[in-house]
């Protein structure tokens, strides 16, 4: 397919960035303008106290005057301190409000306001003065009053005596009233009590009433001035209240100017708000409606794409699916004759032959072992290209392991003069749990590389504890030819080399140590190089460190197979290949062992009841009957010369787990192509580390004595040690694993992939907690999907076989 670029994740990227702008400069300018706001919103309220404050003075104002007319009219004392009280107060509150005012202006007015109350409260006193002093005039008219009473006792009768406007009186009616009034003044009589004469006492009363009225012409004269002066303060008083008034008026119409001015900004504010997040939102929907275009066209192309990289990813899994069957079919064809070439090779060798076909037979050996490990490299590749590369986790010594190694390699370069140098720290000389298979290949290829490009010299192989104790580290030194530094990295790399001479001299297909650095890293280790061209390499493994914390066990048993040389056994042997049958059959014939051999299973298993048998070495691939289905008849039948015998099976399939084979029953299993040394090696193996079984040992004892069945210490543990509670938990357990096996062969039975997936995962955690690993290794690879549809119903039966096992021994240990 075209690879076409995608701009999608970019435009959404920008589409964000600009939304995130848009959002960003809003909410500045927002902010920004929310500050003005809650300014003209304080100013306001500040303006708004200033106009209540300036009310108040008002208020005061007015009840002042109220008073200092008051005290004007009554001229009390006590109106007078309770205007001067008053008074004060409308200063104190005038001084309160000069310190909010904003303006100078404004202050003088308010310090005009302060002078003006004290010119006032001065008229206010003046005024005061004056009506005491109009008081004082008051009672010289009463002196005159009471003297005018007195003459009137002592004085002749007068027309106005009688009435009060004689002048207005005719001619006629005043002579009358004359004449009656000197009639009557004749006849006053004379007092006997007065010793003053009536000229005596007319004189004193006549000086006194005219100093009296003289008096009282002053007095007058005076009261016109002070009625002036008066009047004067009383218009002074009038206007320092109006100009008292006028200057309110003028702080108050600032004040209110003022609001009104900031309302109008505030309302300029609330405009430029709505404005601004109108604006924001319609550019954010512009924005939002052409980011959407783009995307969804980006998306509708990314759609195609997509459908189109389905069907090129579709068309890519089908080609690796064909490449990895063709290469697991191409090398399962290989491995039979490569056996067979590799076996007859070594039996050909083994016998009397020229030294010319000696030569001959070593050619073909070298060829053979080369095109082995050819085949052996690709499925390795391939199967961890597909990611079905399993990992164990096991007991080993170290030291034995990297001693095994390095001494096979030896061996086959056994003609250079190279010094091996093995030193392993005393650390390590206890058991360690990982993958003893998978370090022996890593150390195999590292190795073999240094034997195959050091021509003398030595190899040092060192193993220790890292600084930090969770590691350890193997070091690989050679004094070969050296990598230049520019193609050190060229040698992990698949179907590469540092050059091009390398192939040709020393050749190798480039896969090894590609292989090897996989390998590590699913370990979750590290594998690098230091190398110096023309003077060495040196290669460093580094590995988890998990020391084993089980405790050895020592079979009680009797061992049946402690040497094959020195008993002679009886081999069942069953393979479809004649060649290698023959040839299997041969090997264990020269080491003087009876062998019956059978290219069909179901042969086998008839002659199997009459036939007293040491070991059962099968084929796995074969017609009508394959191995699997034969070792689950084999179990499940009656038959009184099987008691569990070592099961050996042999194949080139690499798709399975060891697990899967020992669930099934197995004992190993040994991959194809294979040497008669291979064999016989894994044979005494097997005699040394698990005992034959008799009458009185049971199917558990038939794997490694290295590997228990199940472990019920952590969920003892879990359980606080409670016998109850760990025998209700395994019945339980028991009783639900026997209801989803039944679910399982349903599942099987209908070929419904997915409720076998579900299953298997549903009930491999109880496993993995009594540390079963070979079933939980089994449902492992259900739970994945790593097996083949034709493969599914020996796979189950293997797994209810190895159960039916476990609940055995379960059951026992509760009871």
């Amino acid at each position: 397919m075209e690879s076409k670029k995608s701009y999608m994740p970019i435009k959404v990227l920008f589409s964000y960035i600009a939304l995130l702008g848009l959002v960003v400069t809003v909410g500045w300018f927002l902010y920004s303008e929310n500050k003005v706001y809650n300014k003209l919103e304080e100013k306001i309220g500040f303006e708004k106290t200033k106009i209540l404050r300036v009310s108040k003075l008002f208020s005061n104002v007015y009840k002042t005057e109220s008073l200092a007319r008051k005290t004007i009219q009554t001229n009390s004392e006590n109106d007078f301190k309770s205007y001067i009280i008053e008074t004060d107060s409308l200063r104190a509150r005038i001084d309160t409000l000069k310190q909010i005012v904003t303006t100078d202006y404004q202050k003088t007015l308010l310090d005009s306001v302060t002078y003006f109350l004290s010119e006032k409260t001065e008229n206010i006193r003046q005024l005061k003065t004056i009506k005491n002093k109009a008081d004082d005039e008051v009672s010289v008219n009463t002196a005159i009053d009471e003297i005018t009473k007195m003459e009137f006792k002592l004085r002749k009768l007068e027309l106005q005596d009688f009435t009060k406007s004689p002048n207005q009186l005719g001619n006629y009616q005043r002579n009358v009233l004359q004449k009656y009034v000197d009639y009557l003044n004749q006849n006053i009589p004379d007092d006997s009590t007065n010793t003053l004469s009536k000229q005596a006492s007319d004189s004193i009363l006549a000086n006194s009433k005219k100093l009296l009225s003289n008096v009282k012409i002053k007095a007058e004269k005076k009261k016109e001035s002070l009625n002036f002066e008066e009047n004067k303060l009383l218009k002074n008083e009038i206007a320092i209240s109006e100009q008292l008034r006028k200057v309110l008026r003028i702080i108050e119409r600032e004040i209110i100017i003022n609001s009104i001015k900031n309302n109008s900004l505030k309302e300029k504010s609330l405009k430029k708000v709505n404005d601004i997040v109108t604006a924001s939102a319609i550019i954010g929907l512009l924005l939002t409606v052409f980011f959407s275009i783009l995307i969804v066209s980006d998306y509708s192309k990314s759609q195609l794409y997509k459908k189109q990289l389905e069907i090129a990813n579709f068309k890519t899994k089908n080609l690796l699916k064909s490449r990895e069957q063709l290469i697991s079919t191409v090398s399962h064809d290989l491995k039979t004759p490569l056996s067979t070439i590799v076996g007859y090779t070594e039996l050909l060798g083994n016998s009397d032959v020229t030294t010319k076909q000696s030569y001959f037979v070593k050619n073909i050996k070298n060829s053979s072992e080369y095109i082995s490990q050819l085949v052996q490299d690709l499925l390795d590749f391939s199967q961890i290209e597909a990611g079905k590369i399993s990992i164990e986790k096991v007991p080993f010594l170290l030291p034995e392991l990297i001693e095994e190694a390095a001494k096979n390699i030896q061996t086959v370069y056994k003609n250079k003069t190279i010094d091996l140098i093995i030193n392993v720290d005393d650390q390590l000389s206890s058991k360690i749990v990982g993958d003893p298979f998978r370090l022996k290949q890593i150390l195999t290829n590292i190795v073999g590389n240094a034997y195959k490009f050091t021509e003398k010299g030595f190899i040092k192989i060192s193993a220790y504890v890292a600084d930090n104790s969770d590691f350890f580290v193997i070091t690989i030194e050679d004094t070969g030819i050296g990598i230049e530094k520019g193609n050190q990295q060229l040698v992990f790399e698949e179907f590469a080399q540092a050059n091009e001479s390398i192939e040709k001299q020393y050749g190798g297909t480039g896969l090894g140590l590609s292989i090897c650095q996989k390998i590590v890293t699913i370990l979750q280790g590290s594998l690098t190089l230091r190398s110096t061209f023309g003077e060495g390499s040196t290669f460093e493994i580094k590995l988890p460190l998990l020391f084993d914390s089980t405790k050895n066990t020592t079979a009680t048993t009797p061992k049946q197979l402690s040497n094959l040389n020195t008993k002679k056994l009886t081999f069942i042997v069953i393979d479809d290949d004649i060649n290698l049958l023959n040839l299997t059959s041969g090997v264990l014939k020269q080491e003087n062992h009876h062998v019956l051999s059978f290219n069909e299973a179901k042969k086998a298993l008839e002659t199997i009841p009459t036939t007293d048998f040491d070991f059962i070495i099968t084929d796995i691939q074969m017609p009508e009957m394959d191995g699997f289905m034969f070792i689950e008849k084999l179990k499940n039948s009656s038959l009184s010369t099987f008691k569990n015998q070592p099961v050996i099976a042999l194949t080139g399939r690499t798709d399975l787990d060891l697990s899967v084979y020992k669930a099934a029953g197995f004992t190993t299993v040994i991959k194809k192509p294979y040497s008669p040394k291979i064999l016989l090696e894994t044979l005494h193996h097997i005699a040394e580390d698990i005992p034959l079984p008799n009458s009185e040992i049971g199917t558990t004892e038939a794997l490694s004595a290295n590997e228990s069945l199940y472990s019920l210490d952590t969920l003892k543990e879990f359980l606080g040690n409670d016998a109850d509670a760990l025998r209700d938990v395994i019945t339980s357990f028991i009783e639900s694993t026997k209801e989803n096996l039944t679910y399982l062969n349903k599942a099987i039975t209908e070929e419904d992939i997915t409720e076998v997936n579900l299953i298997a995962h549903r009930i491999a955690p109880m496993f993995k907690q009594i540390e079963s690993d070979e079933i939980a290794g089994i449902l492992k690879t259900l739970e994945k999907n790593e097996f083949k549809n034709s493969d599914l119903e020996s796979i189950f039966n293997s797994l209810k076989a190895q159960i039916e096992t476990l609940f055995i021994a379960l059951q026992q240990e509760i009871t």
